[in-house]
Order: C-alpha cells, then sequence, then structure tokens
C-alpha cells in the first residue's frame, strides 16, 4: 500500500471553485425554505448563511495575515435570491483571496499543513465539497460525484487532522484498532482508539477489529456523516461509534 501524496493548493482551488457554484446553483434550486437532508434541522438558508460566513472567516486570516483565532461574523440580514447572491460573492472573494495569496503568507491555521495556505485550500474545499452535497440533498436527485483521489485527500485530513486534536470524541475504555480502505485507490488507514484521541496512520497491516471498505468517495461522505458505509467487516459497534460520536 502506498500512502498518496498530498494535493497541490492548486488543485484544491480547482475543487473549491468548482464546488462553491454547485452549492449555489442546488441551493437556488431548491429555495431556502428546503430541509438538507443530511443535516437534520438545517434548511437551505442555514446552509447558505453558515458556509458563506466561514469562507469570510477564512478569506480573511489569508487577506490580513491574522496569525491568532478569531470569531466567525454573523451572516447578514438577507434571504432568498439576495441570500443566494451574498453566498456566491463570498465564495468567490474566497477563491480570489486564496489565489492571489503568496505561497508562502504567515497566518494562523488550526491543522498540520505545508503551509498555512495550503491548509486553508484544503479545508475549504472539504469544507464546500460536503456542503454542496447538503445542498443537493435539499434539491434531491442525484448528487454530483467527487473524485477519487480529492476523496481520498479529504479523508486523510479528516482521519490524521480533524480527529487527531483534543476535542476529538471518538473513544473507547479499551483500545481497539479501526481499518479504513478505499478499495478503488490503494489507500489504508490504521485508527488506533483508546481513551486518547485517535491515532491515525497510514497503512496497517495487523489485524483490525472492524474495517470500513468501499470506494473512497463513499467512505469519504459516510466518514463525514453523510452516508451509510459501503461495507463493514468486524466489530458493528466500531463502526457505529463513530457515526454517533465523530460529528464536527
Amino acid at each position: 500500500m502506498r500512502h498518496n501524496p498530498p494535493m497541490e493548493i492548486s488543485q484544491h482551488l480547482q475543487a473549491l471553485d468548482a464546488e462553491g457554484k454547485l452549492l449555489a446553483r442546488a441551493a437556488e434550486t431548491a429555495g431556502p425554505d428546503a430541509g438538507v437532508v443530511t443535516c437534520p434541522g438545517w434548511t437551505v438558508r442555514d446552509l447558505l448563511r453558515h458556509t458563506g460566513v466561514v469562507h469570510r472567516w477564512a478569506a480573511a486570516f489569508v487577506a490580513e495575515e491574522h496569525d491568532s483565532p478569531r470569531p466567525m461574523g454573523d451572516p447578514p440580514a438577507l434571504d432568498g435570491a439576495a441570500l443566494v447572491d451574498w453566498y456566491r460573492q463570498a465564495h468567490a472573494d474566497l477563491v480570489t483571496t486564496l489565489r492571489a495569496a503568496p505561497t508562502d503568507v504567515q497566518c494562523w491555521a488550526f491543522l498540520p499543513a505545508p503551509s498555512p495556505l495550503a491548509f486553508w485550500a484544503r479545508r475549504q474545499a472539504n469544507e464546500t465539497t460536503i456542503h454542496r452535497v447538503d445542498a443537493e440533498s435539499a434539491r434531491g436527485g442525484a448528487p454530483s460525484p467527487i473524485g477519487t483521489e480529492f476523496a481520498v485527500d479529504g479523508i486523510d485530513e479528516l482521519l490524521r487532522g480533524f480527529h487527531a486534536r483534543s476535542r476529538s470524541r471518538v473513544r473507547v475504555e479499551k483500545p481497539r484498532r479501526l481499518r479504513v480502505r478505499a478499495t478503488d485507490a490503494d489507500a489504508v488507514w490504521t485508527v488506533r482508539l483508546s481513551e486518547e484521541p485517535p491515532v491515525t496512520e497510514p497503512g496497517g497491516t495487523e489485524d483490525a477489529d472492524c474495517e470500513l471498505s468501499g470506494a473512497a468517495s463513499e467512505l469519504y461522505l459516510a466518514l463525514w456523516n453523510r452516508g451509510p458505509f459501503p461495507h463493514v467487516d468486524g466489530d458493528p459497534a466500531l463502526a457505529a461509534l463513530w457515526l454517533e460520536t465523530s460529528g464536527i
């Protein structure tokens, strides 16, 4: 098993650009009152406001080179077509900001990455992709596809980034091993579960207590709680634990 190298900043920015446009289009079709199937309790209105605020928050770190955490702002009192337009502008501004930023820009980031710009490009590409899936769930119909390479990279960010943090709630009393295997990408991760935050390593040949496997795009969505796990082998309680405790 080889460990797939991280995607380039330009690839993440290309994905971010495309995904935000898909999100806006799906939201526009669904309408602001439509329920977001993948986020029970949310409407498209909530989704646009949240994602637009995150885009503006992220862009400000890079554009203004803030070196410490800052609170997110509040969305404007807009609705309907005006809210969709506001989201489109927030998304376009983010893409423009990241594309124009020098590669060595210094600012705050909250996950390990080759550089702050690489972090924000990757994080916002994944943030937007997941919420695009949310918007399309409200619209109905078949969701837009997720590329295999992008999905593998996103799984890596989730497992080795988000869930390496102290705030991860995926924990067990006795040590267990969870394996994640993308069957279409030669990509495998071993997640060591304990009373501490999960520790994830690429690869792994030791026996696992549970293995989650399937196409990278399906695993990506399942690990983000946007769909079922394609295949679960071994102890199903660990798959259930993930779904119950991994929300971010």
